[in-house]
């Protein structure tokens, strides 16, 4: 069993900064990959990023590329998000989840892929 705790969300202007952390125990940590995804109110869970187990691959949502950057510390077992040039439609809460997966697997954007999840932090971002 994994538990994921993120912090670091909280109340922004736009075009600030964010850097959420995801600190995780309970699990072989370099063993999975991880994500962050985001719910806005009154719609579904979506991708933000993912991090490779190893953390040689990422992938981002086209809506945030360029200006979020997924990395992970592997000794820490943390997952860190830095969000910048945040945006109004950046508002959400956000979550970080891991997947157990084997080295040569391709990483995923789909929230069923993953198997613990966090409590989320909420980010907002006001214009």
């Amino acid at each position: 069993q994994v538990q994921l705790v993120e912090s670091g969300g909280g109340l922004v202007q736009a075009g600030g900064s964010l850097r959420l952390s995801c600190t995780t125990s309970g699990g072989t940590f370099n063993r999975y990959d991880m994500g962050w995804f985001r719910q806005a109110p009154g719609k579904d869970r979506e991708f933000v990023a993912v991090i490779s187990r190893n953390g040689r691959n990422t992938n981002y949502a086209d809506s945030v590329k360029g200006r979020f950057t997924i990395s992970r510390d592997n000794v820490k077992k943390t997952v860190f998000l830095q969000m910048d040039s945040l945006k109004v439609e950046d508002t959400a809460v956000y979550y970080c989840a891991a997947r157990h997966v084997i080295l040569t697997a391709p990483t995923s954007f789909r929230p069923t892929d993953y198997e613990y999840w966090g409590q989320g932090t909420q980010v907002t971002v006001s214009s």
